[in-house]
C-alpha cells in the first residue's frame, strides 16, 4: 500500500507538472500568435504592393540581440530577446519622409556633384526615397493599406478564433446569482442568491459576462433595470423587476454579486476540508447532485440556499443523485446525513457599529430605519454579540411574530422605537470581501461590527489572557500549521487561501469578514491579534455550543451551459457576434476611462495578461480561444488609437499628407513621436507596476 500510494502521488505530481507546462506552452503560443498575425498583415500587404521587407521579427532584437534568425530571399526572419511585440522593417520605412528629403538636400550641399553617389549615407537615403520598392515610394492609399493591415488581420484572427471556439463549444456561465455582497447595490435592491437575471435594461441575456459588461462599461447614470426570476421553496416562479444603482467602490462599477451555482457539487471537490460537509454520512463525492433536502424537492441553488438558512442547527437529510463513474453508467440516488456546523469564535464579542445599508422595501425600510442608526435594544434587552443577532432572531421567530426594537439616531443618540416582524429566515449573507458588514436578513439591514472588544466570554482562553473591553484590534495574523498547507479548498465565496494577515485600520474596518475566515481555518491554526496599544494576543478558535453557521462548506459547480454552433453558418454568426462584442467592449472601456467610470488601476500589463491567459488556458481550448478573440480585438483597437508610434499615429500622419499633398514637418513629427513614445513607456511602467502590486496583494 505504501508503494502504491507513493506511485499514485508521483503520477499525480508528474501529471500536474505536465499539465502546467502544457498550459504555459498554450499561453506562449496564443499570445505570440496574436502578435504574429498583426505583423503578418503588414508583411503580406507590403509584399503584395512590391515593397521590399528587410526584416520580419517576433519580439524585439534590441542592441542586435536575438534568440535566432534566418534569411529567406531578401528578408531576415528572427525572434528577438524582448518579448513585447514584433515588427516588420520595410525599405525606406521612416516616421517622417520629410526628414529623408532634407537629409538628401543637405548631403548634396556637403559633397561635390561628381562624388555624391560615392557617399554611402546619401546613396541609402536616395534609395529609400526613390527606389520603386521603397515604402516611401508608394502612394498614400497604399501606405495606408500597409499600415492598417495589421489591425485588419487582428480583427480577422479574432473572428476565426471565435468561430473555432463555438464550433468546439464554449462553456458559458449562466446569468444567475450565486452570492450577494452584503450592503452593496444588489443587496440593497433585494437580489438574493439563486436569482436568475433574464433581462438587462430590456435586453434578454443568458451569460453572466453580459451582466458584468452592462455594469462596468454601460450607461449606469440612471441605474440598470433587471428582470429577475426567482424560484420559491415551494417551486413557484416569481417575476421581479428591480432597478439597481451600481456602486463605484472598485476599479469599475459593480453591483456586488458572483456568478450562480447549480445543484450539483463541484466536479473536483465536493466540500471544504474544515466544514461539517466533510463529516457527511455517507461521504459526499464530487459531481453529486442534490435533488431533495428534508423531503423538499430542489431544482435550483436558491432553494438549497433557503433550506440551509432555515435550519442551520439541524442534521439535514439529503437526497443525492450520484453520477460517479465508479457506480455504473446509470445515476443512483442515495440518502446522506449532513450534520450542522458549529460556529468558531475567539471568545470575544466585538462592538456593534452603525447601520450602513437598508434594503429597499424591507421591514426596516418600511419602519424608517436609516444608515447611521445604531441598534440598541431588542424587546428592552441588550443586543449582545452583534454577530449572533440574526441567529437569535431566527430562534425567537419560533415563539413570536414581532419584537419592539430601539435604535439610536444622530449625534444626540435620539432613541427610535419600532416594531419589526419576525419570520423564518429565507437566506443568509456571506461576507465575501474585507470590509463586508454583518446583516440581519429578515429585516434587511446591514451594520458594521467594529473590531473593538465589547465583551470577553467568561471561561474562554481569551478571559485567561486578561483582555479588556475597549481594546481596539488593528491587525489579525493567521499562523497555519505547516501540515495543514497554506490554503483551503475553494469554497462558494471563491476564496481559495487563508490570508496571512488582515489589517483592520480606518473607519470602514469590520470584524465580519475575519469571523467568516475563522470558520474555514485548519485545526491547530493560531490567531494573533495586534491591538492599538501595540500589545498582542494569540488565540485558537473555539466551537460554540449553541450557535450554528448556515454555510456547511458544500462546494457547488457553477451554473453553466455549453454554447455550441449547430452548423457552419451558426458558427460564423456566433464568431462575428463575439468579435463585435470584443471590439465594442474595448472601445467602451476607453470611453469610460476618459469619464472616470473605469479606473486605470484596473488595467493589466504584460504580467497581468499572462496570468489571465493562463487562467483561461486552464479552462480549456475553446475558452482560451475566446480569450484570444478578446485579446486580438483589443490589440486591433488599441493599435489604431491616433498616438504617434502606434499604427493609428501613422495613419494620422498619412491622412495629413493625403490632404496637404506633403508630409508634416520634421519638428511636428519629432515632437509628437517623442510625446507618444514617452506616454506609452509611462503607461507600460504604470500597468506593470499595477501587475506587481496585485501579485503581492497591494
Amino acid at each position: 500500500m505504501i508503494f502504491a500510494t507513493a506511485g499514485n502521488t508521483y503520477t499525480q505530481s508528474l501529471s500536474s507538472w505536465l499539465t502546467f507546462w502544457y498550459h504555459v506552452g498554450l499561453v506562449l503560443l496564443g499570445l505570440n500568435l496574436v502578435i504574429l498575425v498583426h505583423e503578418l498583415g503588414h508583411f503580406l500587404v507590403a509584399r503584395w504592393f512590391g515593397v521590399k521587407c528587410e526584416k520580419f521579427y517576433i519580439w524585439f532584437d534590441i542592441f542586435g540581440w536575438r534568440l535566432f534568425r534566418f534569411r529567406k530571399g531578401e528578408t531576415e526572419y528572427g525572434l528577438g530577446v524582448l518579448p513585447l511585440g514584433g515588427y516588420v522593417k520595410m525599405l525606406g520605412q521612416e516616421d517622417n519622409p520629410a526628414r529623408l528629403r532634407e537629409e538628401i538636400e543637405r548631403a548634396k550641399l556637403r559633397h561635390p556633384p561628381g562624388g555624391m553617389s560615392q557617399d554611402p549615407e546619401l546613396a541609402a537615403a536616395e534609395q529609400a526615397l526613390y527606389d520603386p520598392r521603397s515604402y516611401l515610394a508608394q502612394s498614400v492609399p497604399r501606405r495606408m493599406a500597409i499600415i492598417s493591415a495589421g489591425v485588419t488581420m487582428n480583427v480577422v484572427f479574432a473572428f476565426v478564433a471565435g468561430l473555432i471556439a463555438y464550433t468546439l463549444g464554449v462553456e458559458q456561465q449562466s446569468c444567475s446569482v450565486g452570492m450577494v455582497f452584503p450592503g452593496e447595490a444588489a443587496w440593497r435592491a433585494g437580489i438574493r442568491p439563486g436569482d436568475v437575471i433574464q433581462e438587462i435594461n430590456g435586453r434578454p441575456t443568458k451569460r453572466f459576462t453580459d451582466l458584468q459588461r452592462a455594469i462596468s462599461v454601460g450607461d449606469i447614470s440612471e441605474g440598470i433595470v433587471l428582470s429577475v426570476r426567482r424560484v420559491t421553496l415551494e417551486g413557484k416562479e416569481e417575476e421581479l423587476r428591480l432597478r439597481v444603482a451600481p456602486d463605484r467602490i472598485r476599479v469599475a462599477p459593480t453591483i456586488g454579486v458572483t456568478n450562480g451555482f447549480s445543484t450539483r457539487l463541484h466536479s473536483q471537490i465536493a466540500f471544504t476540508r474544515q466544514s461539517s460537509a466533510a463529516n457527511a454520512s455517507p461521504s459526499l463525492e464530487p459531481g453529486d447532485e442534490i435533488v431533495a433536502i428534508e423531503g423538499h424537492p430542489v431544482r435550483s441553488y436558491g432553494q438549497i440556499h433557503t433550506l440551509l438558512a432555515r435550519w442551520p442547527d439541524r442534521t439535514l437529510h439529503l437526497r443525492v443523485r450520484r453520477h460517479g463513474q465508479a457506480h455504473g453508467s446509470e445515476p443512483a440516488e442515495i440518502d446522506v446525513l449532513l450534520p450542522p456546523r458549529k460556529v468558531r469564535h475567539l471568545g470575544l464579542a466585538m462592538r456593534l457599529g452603525p447601520v450602513v445599508a437598508v434594503q429597499e422595501n424591507s421591514p426596516a425600510a418600511q419602519a424608517g430605519i436609516q444608515p447611521g442608526d445604531i441598534l440598541e435594544k431588542i424587546d428592552d434587552g441588550p443586543v449582545g454579540d452583534p454577530l449572533k443577532v440574526a441567529d437569535y432572531l431566527r430562534l425567537l421567530a419560533q415563539r413570536k411574530q414581532a419584537v419592539d426594537v430601539t435604535f439610536l439616531r444622530g449625534e444626540e443618540r435620539k432613541p427610535i422605537r419600532v416594531a419589526l416582524p419576525l419570520k423564518e429566515q429565507e437566506w443568509f449573507d456571506s461576507p465575501v470581501v474585507p470590509g463586508s458588514p454583518n446583516t440581519i436578513p429578515i429585516w434587511g439591514i446591514a451594520f458594521r461590527v467594529i473590531p473593538e472588544v465589547a465583551e470577553v466570554i467568561p471561561g474562554t482562553p481569551a478571559a485567561e489572557l486578561n483582555l479588556h473591553p475597549g481594546s481596539r484590534i488593528m491587525e489579525i495574523r493567521f499562523h497555519v500549521p505547516e501540515t495543514a498547507g497554506s490554503g483551503a479548498a475553494p469554497g462558494r465565496s471563491g476564496r481559495q487561501e487563508t490570508p496571512v494577515s488582515i489589517k483592520l485600520e480606518g473607519e470602514s474596518a469590520d470584524w465580519t469578514f475575519v469571523h467568516s475566515i475563522l470558520q474555514d481555518l485548519p485545526p491547530g491554526t493560531k490567531v494573533e491579534l495586534r491591538f492599538a496599544n501595540q500589545e498582542t494576543a494569540i488565540l485558537e478558535p473555539l466551537e460554540a455550543e449553541d450557535w450554528y453557521w448556515p454555510d456547511r462548506g458544500l462546494v457547488f459547480a457553477p451554473a453553466s451551459f455549453l454554447l455550441r454552433a449547430g452548423g457552419f453558418w451558426e458558427a460564423i454568426r456566433l464568431g462575428a457576434e463575439e468579435t463585435w462584442s470584443s471590439l465594442t467592449l474595448i472601445v467602451r472601456t476607453l470611453q469610460k476611462l476618459g469619464t472616470g467610470q473605469v479606473s486605470p488601476r484596473g488595467l493589466a500589463g504584460p504580467v497581468g495578461i499572462a496570468q489571465i491567459a493562463y487562467h483561461y488556458a486552464s479552462e480549456g481550448l475553446a475558452t482560451f480561444l475566446i480569450f484570444l478573440c478578446l485579446l486580438s480585438a483589443n490589440l486591433a483597437v488599441l493599435n489604431f488609437i491616433p498616438i504617434p508610434v502606434l499604427d493609428g499615429g501613422h495613419m494620422l500622419f498619412l491622412a495629413y499628407e493625403g490632404i496637404r499633398g506633403k508630409p508634416p514637418s520634421e519638428s511636428v513629427v519629432t515632437g509628437l513621436t517623442f510625446a507618444g513614445l514617452i506616454f506609452l513607456l509611462a503607461l507600460m511602467i504604470w500597468v506593470t507596476g499595477m501587475d506587481v502590486l496585485r501579485i503581492f496583494g497591494g
